[in-house]
């Protein structure tokens, strides 16, 4: 098994912050999930693009052992696990609003790329 050469340090609330929904899909996920409020696994991997199913349940296993997430196993057949986010988890919705609405005012437009508006997010964008 893995084990860390070095204990975590973290210094500042900002790198808590970013340690929690900093990852590539962590906060797309806190997005569907705002969007969408109660989802199972399968839902969320429609909602989402380019993930692997690795990823996705590794990213969804972290934001359930940091709080973000809540997952409800329901004892039937066949299984059923719903997520939803958490009452730490819908409180950084806002935050995460504002770093979209900040990223859409800011990003530059090139020619070979270029930033779509947020589906999940229930921002208003500024004109």
């Amino acid at each position: 098994m893995y084990q860390k050469k070095l204990e975590e340090d973290i210094r500042c609330p900002l790198e808590y912050g970013l340690k929690i929904f900093g990852g590539k899909w962590d906060a797309r996920i806190i997005c569907v999930l705002t969007a969408k409020k109660t989802l199972r696994y399968g839902e969320i991997r429609k909602e989402m693009t380019n993930i692997t199913d690795a990823v996705l349940a590794a990213s969804l296993k972290k934001l359930v052992a940091d709080g973000m997430v809540s997952r409800i196993q329901y004892n039937e057949i066949p299984p059923r696990v719903e997520y939803s986010l958490t009452k730490k988890g819908r409180s950084a919705v806002p935050i995460l609003q504002k770093i979209c609405a900040w990223s859409g005012a800011y990003f530059k437009n090139t020619d070979d790329h270029s930033l779509r508006v947020c589906q999940h997010c229930d921002y208003e964008q500024e004109a």
